[in-house]
C-alpha cells in the first residue's frame, strides 16, 4: 500500500516508517521540523530513513496545500503534532499545530477522496489526572495538549460519523525508547547521568504511576490495524502496557543499567500533570491481538544505548 506518515522525522513516526518499508509498503513522509527541541535530532532520523528509501517532504499542515502530498495515498497514518505538557508553550501553538493542523489535512483528505483508511495518533492525556479506564471513560483532560488532542481526535470521528470518513484513533500512553524527545524523562535523566548534571524532577512525580511503553511494541499495534481496516473502523483503542510502574522505578532502572545515581533537584510541580496512567488495553487485545512484551528493563537497556551511541558527544540535545 502507498502509506503517508505526518510528522515521520519524530520519535514515534520515524520508527513507524521504518516499520511500514519493512513490511513491504510504499512510504512517503512529512515533516514540519518545527523547532519545539534541537533540530538536529529529527534530521539524524530524517538521514536514517533516507537510507531505507523513505522520502520526507518537508511541508506545514497548518497552512500549506496538501492536495498533492495526500492523493494516491491508500493510508495516513497522522503523527504530526505538538507534543507535551508545557507550561512555556502558549495555547495557541496547541490550536494552530494539534486541531487546525489536522482540519486542514482532514479536509483535504476527504475532497481528494481516495482514501482507505485513516490512522489518527491521540495520546491518553485526553482521559486526564487518572488514566486508568477503557475507551469509554470520560475524557477530563488537564492541559492545553490533552484538550486540544481531543478536540483533533474528535473533528476525525465526527467526520467519520457524519460522511462515514474511514479512520480509527489510537491514544497512546506514555511511549519511550530510541529516538525519544528530549525534553521527555528518560533522555533527560540519561543525559543528566552521563554528563554528571543535575535532574530536575517535578515535586512528587516520582511516586506517578505510568504505562510506560515501548516504542516497538506500540508500532507493531499500529501497523496491526491494517490487518482488518473495515473491522476497526470507526473505533478508538487504547495503546500501551498495561503493566505499570512508577517513575522512581523508571529512574531506578536507567540508574542501575548506567551504573550511577543521578543528581535529583525537586522542582515545583508542573501544572497539567497526570498523576497516573495505566492502560487498559482489552479492546485491543480482543480486536486485532495487541500483546505488548517488552519489559521496562528492556526497552530502557534499547534507549540508553542509543543515546550513548547516537547522541552522547554527539549532539546536545540541551543547548
Amino acid at each position: 500500500m502507498k502509506i503517508l506518515v505526518t510528522g515521520a522525522a519524530g520519535f514515534i513516526g520515524s520508527h513507524l516508517s521504518e516499520k511500514l518499508v519493512d513490511l513491504g509498503h510504499d512510504v512517503v513522509g512529512l515533516d514540519a521540523y518545527t523547532p519545539y527541541y534541537n533540530p538536529e535530532l529529527k534530521i539524524q532520523n530524517t538521514q536514517d530513513l533516507s537510507k531505507k528509501g523513505i522520502e520526507v517532504i518537508t511541508a506545514d499542515l497548518a497552512e500549506d496545500d496538501l492536495t498533492q502530498i495526500v492523493a494516491g495515498k491508500d493510508v495516513i497514518y497522522h503523527l504530526a503534532a505538538q507534543p507535551g505538557i508545557s507550561a512555556h508553550t502558549p495555547f495557541e501553538t496547541y490550536l494552530r499545530n494539534n486541531i487546525i493542523a489536522t482540519q486542514n489535512l482532514i479536509k483535504t483528505v476527504y475532497d481528494v477522496g481516495d482514501i482507505s483508511f485513516f490512522v489518527n495518533i491521540a495520546t491518553s492525556s485526553i482521559y486526564g489526572s487518572h488514566a486508568i479506564g477503557d475507551e469509554s471513560s470520560a475524557p477530563e483532560p488537564t492541559s492545553h495538549y490533552g484538550v486540544t488532542k481531543l478536540a483533533a481526535e474528535q473533528l476525525i470521528m465526527a467526520l467519520n460519523r457524519d460522511k462515514g470518513f474511514p479512520a480509527v484513533s489510537m491514544r497512546l500512553f506514555s511511549v519511550y525508547g530510541e529516538r525519544e524527545r528530549p525534553e521527555k524523562l528518560y533522555p533527560k535523566l540519561i543525559d543528566a547521568i552521563l554528563n554528571d548534571k543535575i535532574f530536575p524532577l517535578y515535586e512528587g512525580s516520582e511516586k506517578h504511576l505510568r504505562s510506560y511503553s515501548y516504542v516497538g511494541d506500540i508500532v507493531d499495534g499500529l501497523v496491526k490495524v491494517l490487518d482488518d481496516m473495515s473491522g476497526l473502523n470507526g473505533n478508538i483503542f487504547n495503546l500501551g502496557t498495561d503493566k505499570a510502574i512508577t517513575t522512581g522505578q523508571g529512574i531506578a532502572i536507567v540508574e542501575e543499567l548506567l551504573g550511577k545515581k543521578t543528581k535529583i533537584v525537586v522542582q515545583p510541580k508542573r501544572p497539567g500533570d497526570q498523576l497516573e496512567t495505566h492502560a487498559n488495553i482489552e479492546k485491543a487485545r480482543k480486536a486485532f491481538a495487541y500483546d505488548p512484551k517488552t519489559t521496562p528493563e528492556e526497552g530502557l537497556r534499547k534507549e540508553v544505548e542509543w543515546f550513548k551511541d547516537k547522541i552522547w558527544k554527539k549532539i546536545n540535545l540541551y543547548q
